[in-house]
């Protein structure tokens, strides 16, 4: 399918009330977007030449942490062990037991070397290609394709960034890309596969994973529903044995982690997706908003991908509202590959609506 404006033309027939509140309602959260924006950017990771370079100076404490214990894990050393060690040497918490990452990633970094960047490109060019196919299927998304797809590796090219491979968000964020584009009603094995390998590297991909069954549920697909329950069931079963192994080696005197649930409200939101993106460039009264607008251009778009969109990225847009601390900002690398995909359906989006409060008028 083409789709033309009728594809996603979601306010056009809105009736007075709900189209002139909605399109204030945007206009609000916008100025309090500029309004409370971060002063200031926290203090992002700092790239070095590899992704195993040992710990230098001029490298982020968290990524020397995780440069050190791949680079330990390499040498065969039990990662929870080494994990748990390293992280008291740093004076990071090391309970409760999340905040030990899963051990995934370490054994993936230490397995793929200085080849982690030509893997993460490869993920990344695969993530493009299955959202090429895919767009051709959803209504507007063929005509727009080549603007989707420039969006698309926009979002993805930050977590290309060699010194930035150690993060376990830039995994998960890759895959979940991967996974939207391979999902199909009926044809989801591979997007479950993209989605189990994100959910085994970072327990953010959760939420990702528990839309696509209730997704599926709406569309009263049984066995997709199931296997997206046996995929929560699984990893509920290997984040227990992860905190098992945690929980054996703590100490009495061990530090807590400060709570995580710090209600930042809409700063939190903006935050996390300008730090996790090349809106870090911009001023913040700038970056703010267009921090925001993606969600708009999302929820104008009249297709299953659409739909999908606005309840993922709104979703995830409320959690770092509530969850996450200012350091925190880079949780946003899971979903920012896809993020900016709502721009391309912006300027039809704020249009029909513009129209449908501009017939609403007296």
């Amino acid at each position: 399918m083409n789709g033309g404006a009728r594809g996603y033309d979601r306010f056009a027939h809105w009736p007075r009330g709900p189209s002139i509140a909605l399109l204030a309602g945007i206009v609000l959260v916008l100025l309090a977007a500029v309004w409370t924006a971060p002063g200031s950017s926290p203090p992002a990771p700092r790239p070095s030449a590899s992704t195993a370079a040992a710990a230098t100076p001029d490298r982020d404490a968290d990524l020397q942490l995780y440069d050190r214990i791949a680079e330990r894990v390499r040498a065969g050393e039990n990662y929870h062990a080494v994990a748990i060690e390293e992280q008291r040497a740093r004076h990071f918490p090391v309970r409760p037991g999340l905040a030990v990452r899963l051990p995934t990633l370490a054994y993936l970094t230490a397995l793929m070397g200085d080849e982690a960047v030509g893997v993460a490109a490869l993920l990344a060019a695969l993530a493009a290609g299955a959202w090429f196919f895919r767009l051709a299927d959803e209504p507007g998304g063929r005509s727009r394709r080549p603007v989707i797809l420039v969006l698309l590796l926009v979002g993805m090219s930050i977590g290309l960034n060699p010194g930035y491979l150690v993060l376990h968000e830039v995994w998960a964020g890759l895959l979940l890309a991967l996974a939207i584009g391979l999902h199909r009603p009926g044809r989801w094995l591979g997007a479950w596969l993209a989605a189990g390998a994100a959910l085994a590297i970072r327990e953010h991909a959760l939420p990702f994973v528990l839309l696509m069954g209730a997704m599926a549920a709406y569309r009263r697909d049984r066995r997709e529903t199931a296997a997206w329950s046996v995929l929560a069931a699984l990893f509920a079963i290997g984040l227990w044995w992860h905190l098992a192994q945690v929980n054996a080696l703590l100490l009495a005197s061990d530090r807590p982690s400060d709570t995580w649930l710090a209600l930042r409200g809409l700063r939190g939101l903006t935050g996390n997706v300008i730090e996790s993106s090349f809106l870090h460039l911009l001023p913040m009264w700038l970056a703010a908003p267009l921090a925001l607008l993606p969600l708009v251009g999302w929820a104008g778009w009249r297709a299953d991908l659409g739909q999908f969109g606005t309840l993922l990225y709104g979703g995830y847009g409320l959690l770092f509202m509530l969850a996450g601390r200012d350091n925190n900002f880079y949780w946003a690398l899971v979903v920012t590959p896809a993020w900016f995909v709502g721009f391309a359906f912006l300027p039809m989006a704020l249009r029909s609506l513009l129209a449908s409060a501009a017939r609403a008028r007296p």
